[in-house]
């Protein structure tokens, strides 16, 4: 897409690679605008069925450019402008969640502030062994509580770990993210590359219609108030996956299949 922000087709599958090395990838305006608008143009992109997102150089993510953000500061005037500002990285975030592709997020070094976000809105996150990341917000003045930390964190690892590390800002390392489950593999920084291999083909052995609408119930039950509200939208999608030309042909397969 641009300098800032590196996307290779593989088959159905995108690599996108955040390419700001020297910087580690740290989050300015022109990576905000790219990424934000990569996962928006991807709600109607059939062609692509998963994500896999990862850093150049030698960190993931170290969050937000802080010396471009003080540079920009200086000149903002008001509360509306600081705030557009804001939501600008945040709508990044709302994208990953919204689109319908599997995110698969390979983190090494820092995953810092921003860049923690990034691997929490991802749907699966496989560390290397040098990674470290943490809520960074909090220990540059602001508040811990940013970038959907709040919301993420506290459904992946509880609401105790997850206080514990937005109002400290401490980083959490990989053996304890895999201890908590916050993470669903850890691996030598030199095989990163390849330890998505696995999902990525175990995902596409699925129906596209089936892993779309599995992001979407996931999603929405997060935050299901009941089970009956759940099951509602499970039920909903079971019908419009079976209504899909793809099961029929599934099921078909699997009875000649059993019966040979």
């Amino acid at each position: 897409m641009t300098d800032e922000l590196l996307v290779e087709r593989r088959g159905e599958v995108e690599w996108v690679t955040l390419n700001r090395p020297r910087s580690l990838n740290a989050l300015d305006a022109a990576l905000t605008v790219a990424l934000r608008t990569y996962f928006e143009e991807k709600y109607y992109d059939d062609a692509v069925r998963v994500i896999v997102l990862r850093g150049a150089g030698r960190a993931f993510c170290a969050g937000l450019d802080l010396a471009e953000a003080v540079e920009a500061g200086e000149g903002v005037a008001t509360v509306e402008d600081r705030l557009r500002k804001q939501t600008s990285v945040r709508d990044i975030y709302k994208a990953m969640r919204r689109c319908p592709q599997p995110i698969i997020c390979l983190v090494h070094g820092a995953a810092c502030g921003g860049g923690f976000s990034l691997a929490l809105a991802s749907d699966i996150r496989i560390l290397g062994d040098s990674a470290k990341m943490n809520a960074a917000y909090i220990t540059i003045g602001a508040s811990g509580c940013d970038m959907g930390s709040s919301y993420f964190l506290p459904r992946l690892v509880g609401t105790s770990l997850a206080s514990e590390l937005l109002l400290t800002g401490r980083f959490i390392y990989p053996e304890e993210a895999l201890q908590h489950r916050l993470v669903s593999r850890v691996v030598p920084d030199d095989e990163l590359d390849h330890a998505a291999d696995e999902l990525i083909a175990a995902i596409l052995a699925n129906t596209r219609i089936g892993v779309s609408l599995t992001k979407d119930a996931l999603n929405f039950s997060i935050d299901a108030p009941s089970l009956d509200a759940a099951m509602a939208m499970e039920d909903r999608n079971q019908i419009l996956a079976i209504a899909s030309g793809e099961f029929a042909e599934r099921v078909q397969g699997f009875r000649e299949k059993r019966s040979g």
